[in-house]
């Protein structure tokens, strides 16, 4: 859907982008990542050519992005950008007819959301009459009405309580399963989890990490285990730091649990072969970094390498 090559943007003394590339395959949620200041809006608005880079291209679909292929995106931004004063149907017909469709069209598709959305009785509302969620939703509506092949989400569940951001959670993944391609902005890093299939971590302007969520997550792997046991007689000694481990932290209430971390070169067999002579083992699971936690490694490291 996009290929992003070197990208460089430059605002007077602030360097936003630099030297960016990302490949964002058809059909996928790519999840787009970075802290505040990092780089992701200006990268946004490059992609939806309402600013240019200094150097480096964009191809949209094997073509180099131009303004026709404007009608195929569809764009969220974080910040409203509705009029306040205006009513809510005539908005929305007034959206989609600059995104190509004729009156009509727009307004059967605007009362096709108004109704899937619970949101028929908003048609003469004033925007600023509804709360941030309702906005939101109203947003979102005007974001995927014209039926674009690629919709850019940024935090688009800002302002939603826990149901509305499940329902539209819900009709992202609808979208992306027709084939909708969706780049996901976010500081949410459990929905992340939930709803992206491949990630890029954009941190002072540069890319730091780039690949599939499976295979990063998998790259990540720190030989941490979590063991629900009981212990076979009360001397616990046994489970401290030694040559197979390390103690990360332990519950020895009615639920007996421990945490541990391999050392070097120490396989999860020659743990277990330790500690079934002192404990009836009752589980044991990886504890596999959640994207939280990589992002936190990756964002705080005072070493930042990138990796593909």
């Amino acid at each position: 859907m996009l290929d992003i090559r070197n990208i460089t943007k430059q605002y007077a003394d602030h360097l936003a982008l630099d030297d960016v590339s990302l490949f964002i395959p058809n059909g996928i949620i790519f999840g787009l990542l970075g802290p505040n200041g990092a780089g992701k809006t200006s990268l946004i608005r490059i992609i939806n050519q309402i600013t240019g880079p200094d150097s480096g291209q964009i191809y949209f679909k094997g073509e180099p992005l131009s303004p026709h292929h404007v009608s195929s995106i569809g764009y969220l931004p974080e910040e409203r950008g509705l009029y306040k004063k205006m009513k809510i149907g005539e908005q929305m017909i007034y959206l989609a007819q600059l995104k190509g469709l004729n009156k009509a069209e727009a307004r059967r598709r605007i009362q096709y959301w108004f109704e899937k959305l619970e949101m028929a009785s908003w048609w003469d509302k004033k925007v600023e009459d509804l709360s941030k969620g309702m906005q939101q939703k109203v947003q979102f509506v005007a974001t995927v009405l014209h039926e674009p092949e690629l919709i850019i989400l940024d935090e688009p569940f800002s302002g939603f309580d826990p149901v509305n951001a499940q329902i539209i959670q819900d009709e992202i993944l609808e979208l992306n399963k027709k084939g909708t391609t969706v780049i996901y902005s976010t500081h949410r890093m459990e929905s992340v989890e939930e709803l992206c299939d491949h990630i890029a971590l954009i941190n002072k302007s540069k890319k730091i990490l780039d690949g599939p969520v499976k295979e990063i997550k998998a790259a990540y792997r720190n030989q941490t285990y979590s063991i629900d046991y009981i212990p076979k007689n009360s001397d616990n000694m046994f489970l401290e730091d030694n040559t197979l481990y390390q103690v990360l932290s332990q519950k020895n209430t009615e639920e007996y649990q421990v945490k541990i971390k391999l050392n070097e070169g120490v396989s999860l067999n020659d743990v277990i072969l330790t500690l079934v002579n002192h404990l009836f083992i009752h589980e044991i699971h990886e504890i596999i970094p959640s994207i939280h936690d990589i992002f936190i490694e990756k964002v705080t490291s005072p070493l930042i390498a990138a990796h593909a």
